[in-house]
């Protein structure tokens, strides 16, 4: 569908006649000249088509949504939100026809095959609108973001008697390469408050990123409230790395960052982790202990010391209980069940134990996640298979033959809790330490040398927690290399380029510094101070 015949639809409509009809238009003709494909937008768009000319932005624009679904108001009034933050201006959203608008930005459900992409989106700036068509309000969302980054970060009042902030004109077109773009977060290590998670949601998804998988259990806590196991919290989720006092999230609290992401078009993935790093658990019912040792809290970073008793009934009671309340509050399709490190275990034990997990994960309504080892189960075709070890990439292909989708996180490369260099201050050196370049530079489609496209699901960057205990720690270590992530999994391999996106990279440090994000500084990017 081209800009022309949009233009006719949307003029056609009531809900824009009174908008068309408000009189003489006031939009200057000496706008500078401006260039849509110089703006730092990231991820990198799929197409972009500038048009020299700008859209003025001011307190008399208006935002229309369609009106059909009520998912594309919603990004509508996000999109007025994020401007008054920005710009203190307060625009309409979806007024009546008599609005005193003199320029428009409609946000419109688009029924076209262009845009088959739930995510896809196409932007169309003029001088006097800016039409964002996509499919689904995921897309609409996404769409917002790019609007948000070529937003200038100053007014000019230069122009006109009122503050003006001028927007490139021109055409975007975007759609992400993968579908699954994600980063989890370890809260068990060290837990991080509702607040703080809401917070990474917000820059997670100003970069496109659409999941979350949370870490919730481990040896060192456990934090999400289980109504008929209370020793859970109780007891094992008064503990973490280094002796700090814990805490955990009410099913209450959960609920509350599973609505903000959503609200974000973010997916939250919940892990118990399991057979193994599973002493909290443990600590809190000792009837679940495998390991036949004494139990006691556990503050310390080893692994691979516990596991459940993978042959008594009483456990997978448990573990129904467990996953039946988290799946009964997580609107999302997955659930994942660790699988990994459970060094103790014996492999019998393991394989059995993964194969009725999975029964009890399908029982819940939900499609099982489990770390690469859990490839050697007997699984369903439906399951997903998280990669992480770089020097076990046969589990990969496993995976690909049995049908299995693939969740790219090869600690080398996308370990967010690996230190950049020898002067990092937190993060740990076992994988390796990855600066932000090689962060970058490596290629999803690629690194798993044989294993199909068709067979990957996305990539995932982990944050392990065992060397952070604060949102300022949590953030050093995340950004900018999430950055680079987000654009990793949105961008083709072919338009991705180290020395573009350094650049367009640099451009985002006012964003970076207005929402107080303590980056690392890494002097492979010029930063505009």
């Amino acid at each position: 569908m081209n800009y022309k015949t949009i233009t006719t639809q949307l003029l056609a409509g009531s809900l824009l006649l009174g908008f068309v009809a408000c009189g003489e238009k006031k939009v200057p003709l000496n706008f500078p000249k401006t260039d849509l494909s110089a703006e730092a937008i990231i991820p990198k768009p799929v197409k972009t088509v500038p048009t020299h000319s700008a859209f003025g932005l001011d307190g008399q624009t208006a935002i229309y949504t369609s009106q059909t679904d009520g998912s594309f108001a919603e990004v509508g009034s996000y999109l007025a939100e994020t401007i008054k933050n920005t710009t203190a201006l307060q625009l309409d959203v979806n007024q009546t026809a008599e609005a005193t608008a003199e320029r428009i930005i409609y946000i419109n459900k688009a029924e076209s095959a262009d845009i088959a992409n739930a995510e896809g989106y196409q932007l169309y700036i003029t001088q006097d609108s800016i039409i964002l068509n996509a499919s689904d309000a995921a897309g609409a969302f996404r769409g917002v973001q790019t609007l948000r980054q070529i937003l200038p970060e100053v007014s000019n009042d230069t122009i006109t008697d009122h503050p003006l902030w001028l927007v490139p004109t021109g055409k975007i077109e975007d759609a992400p390469a993968f579908g699954y773009r994600g980063a989890m977060l370890d809260v068990s290590r060290h837990f991080f408050s509702v607040e703080d998670v809401k917070k990474y949601l917000d820059m997670m998804a100003y970069y496109k990123l659409n999941t979350l998988h949370l870490h919730l259990t481990d040896d060192q806590g456990w934090r999400i409230e289980i109504k008929k196991w209370p020793k859970l919290t109780e007891v094992g989720g008064a503990t973490e790395v280094g002796g700090g006092e814990g805490g955990y999230y009410t099913q209450e609290d959960y609920k509350e960052i599973i609505a903000y992401a959503a609200a974000r078009h973010i997916l939250v993935i919940p892990e118990v982790d399991m057979p193994g790093h599973t002493n909290a658990a443990s600590l809190s019912y000792p009837f679940l202990n495998g390991n036949g040792k004494a139990l006691k809290p556990y503050t310390g970073t080893q692994v691979g010391f516990s596991t459940f008793d993978t042959r008594k009934e009483e456990t997978y009671a448990f573990i129904d209980d467990v996953i039946g309340e988290i799946a009964a509050i997580t609107p999302g399709p997955y659930f994942h069940v660790g699988g990994d490190e459970s060094h103790v275990t014996k492999k019998k034990d393991f394989l059995y134990f993964i194969e009725r997990v999975q029964k009890l994960v399908s029982k819940h309504d939900k499609t099982l996640v489990g770390w690469d080892e859990t490839v050697q189960a007997n699984i369903d075709p439906s399951a997903v298979i998280q990669i992480w070890r770089p020097t076990h990439t046969a589990n990969a292909l496993k995976a690909a033959e049995k049908g299995n989708k693939v969740i790219l996180s090869p600690a080398h490369k996308a370990y967010l809790d690996m230190k950049y260099d020898s002067l990092s201050k937190h993060g740990l050196t076992w994988a390796a330490e990855i600066p932000v370049d090689s962060a970058y530079q490596w290629h999803p489609e690629t690194i798993v040398k044989d294993l199909p496209r068709e067979s990957i699901l996305g990539i995932e960057a982990p944050l392990w927690a065992e060397t952070i205990t604060n949102i300022s720690e949590l953030e050093y270590l995340a950004f900018p290399r999430l950055i680079g992530y987000a654009e990793l999994g949105w961008t083709e391999m072919e338009q991705r380029d180290w020395e573009d996106y350094r650049k367009r990279l640099a451009a985002h440090t006012q964003f970076l510094n207005d929402n107080n994000v303590n980056f690392y500084r890494t002097k492979l990017v010029d930063w505009q101070e």
